[in-house]
């Protein structure tokens, strides 16, 4: 699998950005999708995760209610849709496939590029 991730930007605090991200390969069917994000002098963290069937999504707390995860098996293509953005969702935003959707970066088997996100004050 091959992913490309993009749609980041700069951005206003309370605004939106959606992310996107564009695999190649058939296994994207039958995997897990997840977006991590690393801010600078910061680890990689978790943001999100959604089933290959797209019918079980896991959220960490600090985006909970202002990102939602998706995905379009037709189009091989995942999306994070960011509202209500805050200064501290700034960072490089990777996609990540697996067969699992856990929370550690270590469980996903292939990555896309990043995408920069800078929200402004």
């Amino acid at each position: 699998v091959q992913l490309q991730a993009s749609g980041g930007g700069l951005v206003q605090a309370g605004g939106s950005l959606r992310l996107s991200c564009q695999a190649s390969g058939r296994t994207f069917l039958s995997n897990g999708m997840a977006w991590f994000r690393q801010a600078p002098g910061k680890e990689r963290e978790f943001v999100a995760s959604i089933s290959w069937s797209g019918g079980s999504t896991m959220y960490a707390d600090s985006v909970k209610g202002r990102f939602t995860i998706s995905r379009d098996n037709a189009k091989n293509t995942a999306y994070l849709q960011m509202n209500s953005l805050k200064p501290e969702d700034t960072a490089v935003y990777y996609c990540a496939s697996s067969k699992k959707t856990g929370v550690d970066l270590g469980e996903y088997d292939y990555w896309g590029q990043g995408t920069q996100v800078t929200v402004s004050s």
